[in-house]
Order: structure tokens, then C-alpha cells, then sequence
């Protein structure tokens, strides 16, 4: 792992945006950089806000709705910078000794003795690596309260067990993703997410929002992850999942068809060779049985088949 960023790579010609600057980057990528996914959509506001964190080390927070594509934005970021980049998701068994670290009985010179593993907080931290969490607003509290130790952009981490102080790596860059903006979820779409401390939302120095993206360029992620199939038909996909949103912002579905869902359902229809089998298998058979005769109507709309 390169301990700096030893090269520049152009803004415009990476991610298409104007003006066009020079961003720092590492020359080689090790195992933990991204791989680059050529067909990614960048959305203009969201990549800067991104390379703002990386370039001007920010903490930046990205939030919207399910399967938008947060984290992958992120990632795909780090991989045309070749920085090292590290997703943990804040799930509820993730707990304040997962990442700090904890003693651990090992064996030197044939004889067990305890030492202290650290986690994967101290061990980005001393180091050039981007560290994502994701569902960041469904952290523990005394997870969360970890986090915003090192929230700052000279944010130490006292290591307590330890009677050390980490200092952060010049390079060491940090990011969150989450579904809310910290103020709980009034939808009661996500379970499991509550809100955020108020001081510790203050830290976050950039809050871009990702949310779905204009017809024409939802087409072009979804083309890029179903090759050969008939433009047409995905257009009628994404008319249909645009039905669904309308639906549910309208209160009228409890259940939304995300980008990554209709990437599932063009996948599934190669598998299956049936579009209409593939509808049912990928979304309809997850839906509320009250609400499916309003998924019936959308869809006679968009392929005049009944389903």
C-alpha cells in the first residue's frame, strides 16, 4: 500500500465533470481498492461532494433512498482514484469492540499469552484508506459514540486499554451512507433506523443526497448491466418502476421499485427468458396482497399485459 497519493488523474476525463481540475490518486491499486465498474452513472453533485472528501479530506455523508446506489458511488470514486476504500455495514451486532479491537489470547513461543488485537478503526486510521460506513443511522449508540471521536478532521482515537492516542494518517479519509438524514424514519420504510445525535450530525461537514435518477440515465446503468437485451423493454421497466415511486410517494404502496431492483428484474428476465415471470419473481410476490391489483393496473399500463 502506497502511504500517499503520487499521481493526479483529470475530473473531467474520469467522472465527466466541468471544469475540469487535477485530483490526486495512487499510481497502483492493492487488493483493497475497488474494482471499476466502466458502465457506473456519476451523478455530477454527489461525485463532488465525494471527491471533496477525498481531495479536501471532509467528511461527507451520503443519504437517500434504498438501492440508489450510495456506497457504490463512493466506491466507484475510489477506484478511478486507486485510494484504498473499506465498506462496513453498521448493523445491530456490530459493537464498539469490533472496532476498536479487544484482548485475545495468543500463542509466543508456545506459550499463551493476551495481547491486543485492534479493529478495523485503528488499523484505517493509521493509514492512506477510505473508510465507509454504511447504514449509518441504524448504529448502536455506543457504536456511534466511537465514531464521533474521530468525526473531526484531526479527530484522535484514545485507545482507553491501551493508554494510547492515534494520530490520523494525512490520507485517511471518511464516509457514511444512510436512508435517513439522522432524524428517524417517519415512513417506517426502514426498520431499525433512529435518529442521530444532533452534535454528531454537526460533524458531518458535506450532506449530498442520492435519490433515483432521471429516466434517461437509469436507463443507461441498467443497459450497462443487461447487455443484449431490447431497449424498449427496458424503458417499459423503468416506466413501471417510475409507476411504483409515484405510487408510494402518493402513499398509495408501501413497497418501491429502486434502480437495483429493476437491475435484478432484467437480470432475472435473462434467466428466465420471461419478462412477466421475472416481475413476479423479483417484485410481486414481495408486495402487500391489498396492494397488488394497483401493481396489476401499473403494469397493464406500461406492457399492456395483465399480470
Amino acid at each position: 500500500m502506497l502511504d500517499a497519493p503520487d499521481t493526479t488523474i483529470s475530473a473531467a476525463k474520469a467522472f465527466g465533470l466541468k471544469p475540469d481540475g487535477k485530483l490526486p490518486a495512487f499510481s497502483r491499486a492493492d487488493d483493497h481498492v475497488p474494482e471499476v465498474d466502466p458502465a457506473y452513472v456519476f451523478v455530477p453533485e454527489v461525485t463532488r461532494a465525494i471527491l471533496a472528501g477525498f481531495q479536501h479530506n471532509r467528511r461527507v455523508l451520503v443519504q437517500g433512498l434504498h438501492g440508489t446506489g450510495k456506497s457504490t458511488h463512493i466506491e466507484q470514486v475510489a477506484a478511478r482514484l486507486k485510494w484504498p476504500c473499506i465498506r462496513i455495514n453498521l448493523d445491530s451486532h456490530i459493537s464498539r469492540t469490533d472496532l476498536i479491537g479487544r484482548d485475545a489470547i495468543v500463542l509466543k513461543d508456545g506459550k499463551q499469552v493476551t495481547e491486543f488485537q485492534e479493529g478495523i478503526l485503528p488499523w484505517a486510521l493509521q493509514r492512506p484508506v477510505a473508510l465507509v460506513f454504511d447504514e449509518y443511522d441504524a448504529g448502536r449508540p455506543d457504536v456511534m459514540f466511537v465514531i464521533q471521536r474521530i468525526l473531526e478532521a484531526s479527530g484522535k482515537l484514545t485507545l482507553l486499554d491501551q493508554n494510547r492516542v492515534l494520530t490520523p494518517h494525512p490520507y485517511f479519509r471518511l464516509f457514511a451512507t444512510s436512508n435517513t438524514v439522522g432524524l428517524g424514519d417517519a415512513a417506517g420504510i426502514y426498520h431499525g433506523t433512529q435518529p442521530i445525535n444532533q452534535g454528531q450530525m454537526d460533524r458531518w461537514q458535506v450532506v449530498a443526497t442520492l435519490n433515483y435518477l432521471a429516466e434517461d440515465q437509469e436507463l443507461r446503468v441498467v443497459k450497462g448491466r443487461a447487455e443484449g437485451m431490447d431497449e424498449d423493454a427496458l424503458k417499459r421497466m423503468i416506466a413501471m418502476a417510475n409507476l411504483t415511486r409515484e405510487g408510494f410517494a402518493q402513499g398509495d404502496l408501501s413497497t418501491v421499485m429502486s434502480p437495483r431492483t429493476v437491475i435484478t428484474w432484467a437480470e432475472n428476465a435473462a434467466l428466465f427468458g420471461d419478462i412477466h415471470l421475472a416481475f413476479r419473481l423479483t417484485f410481486l410476490n414481495k408486495c402487500d396482497e391489498a396492494e397488488r391489483h394497483i401493481l396489476a393496473e401499473y403494469y397493464q399500463r406500461c406492457f399492456n399485459v395483465a399480470i
